[in-house]
């Protein structure tokens, strides 16, 4: 008798961790379309947000080896003969103010990047929240590439310009241009530079974007913590 009523209590208390644990694991399809949009959107501003504050402060880009800007491929043996004539330390000046004008220009894109959170229609979100591990950062991509470019170049250009190897390093890449030996787009030094300033800032994005899908209780926010925690 004794062990049948054991029994049924271990079965009951089994039965009711079951139920609890049930309760608590949501789908996505538990959670309401106004509260999936807005965890989505919570974490992507957040993600894009930190992208942009660890870029835009001094050594930014230049200390980051994963979005730290050299000067173009086909600018690099230039580059090794300048080292061996000696000239290494304005090389290095041009390095860094490519990358000085990239931490200068990235601020601003904080903003843009906001405002394309808040453009999201409801099927951008569906996309994103069943896509993989960077399909915000493609959404941005979409919807802030050409805009952000248009508004760093200018700044890129003051800060380049500020040296005066840039005017020596564009008369060398035209003229090896002309010979096939440099891309005819590495010519213009505040082109290449904006083009590396948007990709280190996606890809930054990307890896916060990971970060959250991978451990949604590290997001921010509550409901963003529910919407991928959902996912996961």
């Amino acid at each position: 008798m004794k062990t049948h009523t054991l029994s049924r209590l271990t079965f009951g208390l089994m039965a009711g961790l079951w139920i609890a644990a049930g309760a608590q694991a949501l789908s996505l399809a538990d959670i309401s379309g106004k509260d999936a949009g807005g965890g989505l959107k919570e974490a992507l501003t957040q993600g894009a947000g930190k992208a942009v504050d660890l870029l835009g402060q001094s050594d930014g880009f230049l200390k980051n080896p994963k979005v730290k800007i050299p000067l173009p491929g086909s600018m690099q043996k230039v580059e090794g003969l300048m080292r061996g004539l000696g000239m290494g330390k304005q090389a290095d000046e041009l390095i860094t103010a490519m990358n000085r004008a990239a931490e200068a220009a990235v601020p601003a894109a904080k903003d843009m990047l906001v405002d394309a959170v808040k453009q999201m229609s409801v099927d951008d979100a569906k996309g994103i929240l069943t896509g993989g591990d960077d399909a915000g950062t493609q959404y941005f991509r979409r919807k802030t590439s050409e805009p952000l470019a248009k508004q760093f170049q200018p700044v890129v250009k003051q800060a380049i310009e500020k040296v005066n190897l840039a005017k020596t390093y564009e008369k060398f890449a035209k003229k090896g241009a002309s010979f096939g030996l440099v891309k005819e787009e590495d010519t213009q030094l505040e082109t290449y530079v904006t083009k590396k300033t948007l990709d280190g800032l996606y890809l930054m994005i990307a890896e916060e974007e990971k970060a959250i899908r991978t451990n949604p209780m590290g997001a921010a926010g509550n409901l963003a913590q529910k919407v991928f925690g959902a996912l996961k």
